[in-house]
């Protein structure tokens, strides 16, 4: 144990105060099994890794986020969702600073790979509890500190038939899983190539393998499609550029069958048989057959999508208010949703076109420059840290999972990662 944790921890940058370098760690050990205990801890770490020497007006991204957390404020005076709207500025303006406020501690490519390795023991907790939620048939939820701490665990899975682990919902366990892919992968290729070379012993190896087994198994079991299309996507990246010539090839031609299995119009001479060696559970699920017939207009993708556009044109500059679309859609359509499926169209309804620009425009330019100036093809764990941000922005192109406040602080820390790389 002592020696798993000295693998973990390393040395501390001189900048770093001990005390929120230690509650920085703990703090995502302990993120996806308690937000309350994680949020805690990161708060500490936050108020210390704030004292740097440099202010933070000297970063110009900070001006942005300043600019945009005033627009943000304004858009509340007028917003129709009332309350709600000021209440939905907690999703957004501490973690502005915690964008800043974290860079102490994943500033260097040493201190990401410790970072990510605390990651992924956090994770286990979360394959753990899927895999006796769907195996051993645990059921809760399970309380701790008089319901402060709840580990939801619902005998069956929630939805029914599909793993949710700890978390309440499968797509919100499928994104922590997917964000935590990549970093899994290069943990169980680092412990590889250390074993290979005689500087590890075979037991670290055989647990970071039976990790991946166990997170791309139960990463299928969420049902999840934005979680299967990070497996995949993830992969090549992690692997390195120097693999491309033969992976991706290798790749494509795995993927090939599922597609023709999958897309409308495809002749029935080919789709037929591949319909038969692709899994129906798995066609079926990628182009909705499954559900066909179950589902009306109104709670597809595209009726939200259509809707929300033409809110987003209603109000284009200030928006309607931070959950104005879980109050409007149902007025509209005649059900509800939360929200929108896509994190760009939600900040326009709530807080206008320009904060939609602007946040989804910054995390853009912090990945592509973050690759052009060599993270993708650096180090093991400089590309699993950048796959991980690209996997969790990919998720929200079709869902909002930061809409739970564990993936939203590891989505902020992976960006405030991205920062210090340039």
């Amino acid at each position: 144990m002592n020696r798993a944790l000295e693998l973990l921890d390393g040395q501390r940058p001189d900048a770093t105060s001990p005390l929120g370098w230690r509650c920085f760690q703990l703090a995502l050990l302990l993120l996806p099994a308690s937000a309350l205990l994680a949020g805690l801890l990161l708060f500490v770490a936050l108020i210390l890794g704030s004292r740097q020497p440099a202010p933070w007006w000297k970063d110009r991204l900070n001006w942005l986020l300043a600019a945009l957390s005033l627009w943000m404020v304004l858009g509340c005076l007028g917003a129709s969702s009332g309350w709600l709207a000021w209440v939905g500025l907690g999703n957004w303006l501490p973690f502005f600073w915690a964008f800043w406020g974290f860079q102490p501690y994943v500033a260097t490519p040493e201190a990401r790979r410790r970072m990510a390795l605390w990651l992924v023991a956090g994770t286990v907790p979360v394959l753990a509890t899927g895999f006796g939620q769907m195996v051993l048939g645990w059921s809760g939820p399970y309380e701790l500190l008089g319901g402060a701490i709840v580990w939801w665990i619902r005998g069956g899975g929630n939805p029914p038939g599909r793993l949710s682990g700890l978390f309440d919902y499968a797509n919100i366990t499928a994104a922590w899983l997917a964000l935590s892919w990549p970093l899994v992968l290069a943990a169980f290729l680092q412990h590889a190539r250390r074993w290979r070379s005689g500087g590890a012993p075979l037991a670290l190896w055989a647990i970071s393998l039976a990790l991946v087994v166990t997170q791309v198994a139960e990463m299928l079991l969420t049902d999840s499609r934005n979680g299967w299309g990070a497996l995949v996507l993830a992969v090549p990246i992690v692997l390195g550029p120097a693999r491309w010539i033969w992976l991706l090839p290798l790749l494509l031609l795995a993927l090939l069958p599922v597609v023709l299995a999958t897309v409308p119009g495809v002749p029935a001479v080919i789709q037929a048989p591949l319909r038969e060696l692709v899994p129906q559970s798995l066609w079926g699920r990628l182009n909705d057959f499954n559900s066909h017939g179950e589902r009306p207009l109104a709670l597809t993708r595209l009726s939200q999508w259509a809707t929300a556009v033409g809110l987003i044109g209603e109000r284009p500059w200030l928006g309607w208010g931070a959950a104005a679309f879980s109050v409007i859609y149902p007025l509209r359509t005649g059900h509800w949703h939360g929200h929108p499926h896509n994190i760009g169209l939600d900040l326009a309804i709530s807080h206008g076109l320009p904060v939609a620009l602007g946040v989804v425009g910054l995390v853009l330019w912090l990945l592509i420059r973050a690759a052009v100036k060599g993270m993708v093809s650096g180090a093991l764990f400089e590309r699993a840290w950048w796959a991980a941000a690209l996997v969790l922005m990919a998720l929200h192109s079709t869902d909002i999972p930061m809409y739970d406040s564990r993936i939203n602080i590891a989505g902020w820390i992976l960006l405030a990662g991205l920062r210090c790389r340039l």
